[in-house]
């Protein structure tokens, strides 16, 4: 596959590192089954070992986890979510590396979701985006935020508050 205009991808044993405008993503794959190579702009990703389904499966999957890197570092990758509420007006705030959900069905506690480093979080009224360069932290920051309000002992039928995300 072919390495985008204005992406810099750099390869080591056992990780590698893309590098364009929208931020910096490094990963790291299992050198003994999988080889990334990087020759005139172009990348390459072969067995170590003789092929078998597993082998195959992990040379696909380091393949997607490169073309993921290659999306975030041009484009980026961005989740909207939605804080939804009918019984206690909730506020939601970002304090540093962690999203502060306040006034939750009534409680006096505060919960709180950690945000992973390289993502950005906005939080809007009643909206809330979780950006940045990596698929997999962004995904991750968002499931943080929607689990931080999960509720349990009552009827989710009746009590549908909480944060989710919005399907587009």
């Amino acid at each position: 596959m072919k390495v985008p205009e204005g992406v810099s991808f750099d390869v080591s044993p056992g990780a590698m590192k893309a590098s364009g405008p929208k931020g910096i993503v490094e990963k790291r794959f299992d050198s003994k089954t999988v080889i990334v190579a990087l020759t005139n702009g172009e990348v390459e990703v072969t067995a170590a070992v003789r092929e078998k389904k597993s082998v195959h499966a992990a040379v696909n999957s380091v393949k997607a986890h490169i073309n993921n890197m290659f999306n975030g570092v041009t484009k980026g990758f961005e989740k909207k979510l939605s804080v939804v509420y009918a019984h206690f007006p909730v506020t939601v705030e970002v304090k540093g590396e962690e999203v502060h959900v306040k006034n939750f069905l009534g409680e006096k506690s505060v919960r709180k979701a950690r945000v992973i480093a390289g993502v950005k979080v906005v939080v809007q009224k009643q909206d809330i985006t979780v950006s940045g360069a990596d698929r997999d932290a962004v995904g991750q920051t968002a499931a943080n935020i929607i689990r931080a309000t999960v509720i349990t002992k009552r009827d989710r039928r009746i009590f549908q508050d909480g944060i989710y995300e919005v399907v587009a």
